[in-house]
């Protein structure tokens, strides 16, 4: 079940172009005041606790995520009625939408810890992680922007992919945290959530 899983999210992957396709963000500001404002934020940056902030988010990655949710790929279950049976159009107007607004950071993001900093940025470069969501850390296609984003949310995801609970598009991101430590996991998330 899980090759054929990531077989298709591959497939996936590769159908989608970098940006979303004929997004109108528009729409997408009707669609995500009805079914995303309440968890995601209504300027999409979450104020809830272990969810993601959506705004600035690349297009591709946001609808990647939303097809590999609706067709059952990531399970997300908090998540699972409101992308079930989703049209294409609406999934792709909404990633338009979070796109176009501003990213930054959550208004309760913790203060800066000097020495998770330091440990955090001395993790980042031997992993690679420029590499894919570029030097900014704003992300590309369909690589998400970590910059400023939920500190908890972050290190939880991490640790999933490490654990091997979480697959993506490809396991190169599984790859990425092989092997990090709770602590360095921690260091990690919280560098990239103080990263603007």
């Amino acid at each position: 079940m899980r090759l054929r899983s990531l077989v298709a999210a591959a497939v996936l992957a590769a159908a989608l172009p970098g940006t979303a396709m004929g997004g109108d963000p528009a729409r997408g500001a009707a669609l995500a005041a009805e079914r995303c404002a309440a968890c995601h934020g209504a300027d999409g940056r979450s104020a809830m606790p272990d969810i993601p902030s959506l705004a600035g988010q690349q297009p591709g990655f946001t609808t990647l995520q939303m097809i590999l949710m609706r067709e059952g790929i990531r399970r997300v279950p908090a998540m699972q009625p409101f992308v079930e049976g989703m049209p294409d159009q609406d999934i792709e107007d909404l990633a338009a939408w979070f796109a176009s607004l501003p990213p930054g950071p959550p208004q309760d993001r913790r203060p800066r810890d000097a020495a998770l900093l330091a440990a955090g940025e001395a993790l980042i470069g031997p992993r690679n992680c420029a590499v894919c969501h570029l030097p900014s850390l704003a992300g590309r296609e369909q690589m998400p922007r970590i910059a400023g984003q939920r500190e908890e949310f972050l290190a939880r995801t991490m640790a999933e992919y490490r654990d091997g609970r979480r697959i993506g598009a490809d396991p190169q991101m599984n790859g990425a945290v092989a092997g990090l430590s709770d602590a360095e996991i921690a260091a990690l998330a919280h560098y990239l959530a103080q990263r603007d």
